[in-house]
């Protein structure tokens, strides 16, 4: 059967109708998934940063900020759900542009959750330690902690794990479920912290004059509490020594640098009364071995 040219080009001419039809009718999908994309990447970014760093006078969760316990930990952790949660909405929404059915994608999401979170159980042992050491707040951001064999400073509280500096400068970054399940040592809630400083003087100095001297080094030391009161005491007796301890109160913030000051001030103190520190005894000759002998 010949081929009609006449309808081969009517064909054509409809195939390429459509064809710019779907081209249009996608392009102004696509133009708006990207828009899409843009704006909530951009409303996400700025959903973070104003629960992040926004209880100011100025930010419109100013209100937050009056709540009791709303601090910098929470702002944290909530400035990231926040966040995520707009992304997946987002997406969900550039999807739809596109003409997939978003109750389907949820009911999806959900199956592949479910999958997720029996496969990772130790994930969510983390994720629910998460959330518990948010409600409970054995610690917080900027705290000092100590946590079985962790020390640190805590940076960042995560829904995962939790981030720590320690004095000498190292990252740290701890699963929650470990944090969770051991005692915490918070060194810097209570705001206050005692220190003791013990120094062993020779038996035959006066132990009076002492104790004074370290009262006076505590007294003139503005950084320790006038309440509880400073304290000097015998702790402990040697065969030719005599420890005794000085027993303050600081802030928590001031405790290694008063503890430094406080056992510099105290030598040189003693120096100048007269106190003298025993030197250790020297150390017995080694006996020669027998071949030396015999030699």
């Amino acid at each position: 059967m010949p081929i009609d040219p006449q309808d081969t080009l009517l064909t054509v001419q409809a195939g390429l109708a459509q064809l710019s039809t779907l081209i249009v009718s996608y392009s102004f999908s696509a133009v708006g998934a990207v828009i899409l994309l843009v704006v909530g990447y951009i409303i996400a970014g700025l959903g973070e940063r104003s629960i992040f760093a926004g209880l100011g006078e100025r930010s419109i969760f100013a209100g937050l900020g009056h709540i009791h316990g709303f601090d910098q930990t929470l702002r944290h952790f909530l400035s990231k759900i926040v966040r995520y949660a707009i992304l997946v909405l987002v997406v969900i929404m550039v999807l739809g542009q596109f003409g997939v059915q978003t109750a389907s994608i949820i009911a999806a999401l959900g199956a592949i959750g479910l999958a997720i979170g029996l496969a990772l159980q130790g994930t969510l042992q983390n994720i629910a330690a998460g959330i518990m050491l948010l409600a409970l707040r054995p610690f917080r951001i900027g705290e000092s902690v100590e946590v079985g064999s962790i020390a640190g400073s805590i940076e960042e509280i995560g829904l995962f794990a939790t981030k720590l500096r320690t004095a000498d400068g190292v990252y740290i970054l701890a699963p929650n479920s470990t944090l969770w399940n051991q005692p915490v040592r918070n060194f810097s809630r209570n705001g206050v912290r005692r220190g003791d400083i013990t120094l062993s003087i020779g038996s035959w100095n006066d132990i009076d004059r002492a104790q004074k001297t370290l009262l006076a080094i505590a007294a003139a030391e503005r950084r320790i509490r006038r309440q509880p009161a400073p304290i000097a005491f015998v702790a402990a007796l040697g065969d030719s020594t005599v420890s005794i301890t000085l027993r303050y109160w600081t802030s928590s913030a001031d405790f290694f640098a008063t503890q430094a000051d406080l056992t510099k001030r105290a030598k040189q103190e003693f120096d100048s009364e007269g106190i003298s520190i025993p030197l250790p005894p020297p150390e017995a000759p080694e006996a020669p071995a027998p071949e030396a002998r015999r030699q």
